[in-house]
């Protein structure tokens, strides 16, 4: 038996977040076609009978512009000394650069046991990969490689496979019936900054935070969350309620229908809008929000 913890590692919309909830079976992280997506180390475990893999989903690789990404990059630069195996994630459809290779060459420099997920091979010239494999090859970088599609399911087994083989013997860290580490109070505050992630695009920045207030059960078996969308400036707040409200009941009602998804029952949703102004560039106002101490 083979058990351990895999470090998921790659630049911003490498397609981290979506390879794990697959290669987990279920959803363990919210996805976004946007930087800054995942905040925390998300912990998946994907249990098989002759092993355990333990991932933990660390922040996309970029350039840091405030607390609240400084604050990122330490969490992905921990998580990655921190485990047994790293796995490395690229965007094949992205193409690759020198910068791609000398990050891929940083982490597979730790002299921890890495592999290479070469992912969203379903919307790129397939002869692309072997060019783009020697490459990595030539840079001194000896990973296995693992062309991937997380959304066609092509070579998701083959790529666990050769994880597992990258781990140590050893009995499984977590219960069969774990599959993440994270409360469903988190994951509830996730659903919600997904939605808002997906439904405004460009409009608001990713100076969203989530504040669940209220997070009960009823007697009767439904839930009741209260939580608050904290944004950094008036106008984010204009655009994030909408005219008459529209906007912020449409992205609720999507939040909440994925909520009772996960809870499996029915949700009583009440949803705010606040300005903390600047709050993602102080340490002080993050801490406050649940960002750089204990969940």
């Amino acid at each position: 038996m083979r058990s351990g913890t895999v470090a998921v590692i790659g630049k911003a919309n490498a397609g981290k977040s979506t390879l794990i909830n697959v290669l987990v079976g279920e959803k363990v992280a919210i996805v976004s076609p946007k930087p800054q997506t995942t905040r925390d180390r998300i912990l998946g475990v994907l249990t098989r009978e002759d092993g355990q893999i333990v991932f933990v989903d660390t922040p996309g690789i970029y350039r840091r512009r405030n607390a609240l990404t400084d604050l990122m990059m330490k969490t992905t630069e921990t998580t990655s000394k921190d485990v047994d195996a790293i796995l490395y994630v690229h965007d094949g459809h992205g193409g690759l650069t020198d910068e791609d290779i000398g990050l891929a060459g940083k982490y597979y420099g730790l002299g921890i046991p890495m592999i290479i997920a070469y992912t969203k091979i379903d919307i790129m010239p397939a002869e692309r990969i072997p060019a783009d494999a020697k490459a990595l090859a030539e840079a001194g970088i000896e990973a296995d490689f693992y062309p991937v599609s997380a959304r066609r399911g092509k070579n998701i087994k083959a790529l666990e496979k050769g994880i597992f083989g990258l781990l140590p013997e050893g009995d499984k860290l977590f219960s069969e019936d774990v599959v993440s580490d994270k409360s469903e109070k988190f994951m509830i505050a996730e659903l919600m900054r997904e939605k808002i992630l997906l439904k405004f695009d460009e409009e608001i920045p990713h100076g969203v935070a989530i504040v669940v207030n209220t997070f009960q059960k009823r007697e009767n078996g439904t839930w009741e969350i209260n939580l608050d969308i904290v944004c950094e400036k008036p106008n984010h707040k204009a655009i994030l309620i909408g005219k008459q409200g529209r906007a912020i009941k449409e992205v609720s009602s999507f939040a909440r229908q994925d909520m009772e998804k996960f809870l499996g029952a029915k949700v009583f949703l009440t949803t705010y809008v606040k300005v903390r102004e600047e709050w993602s560039d102080s340490a002080a106002l993050m801490k406050e929000l649940g960002y750089g101490g204990e969940e």
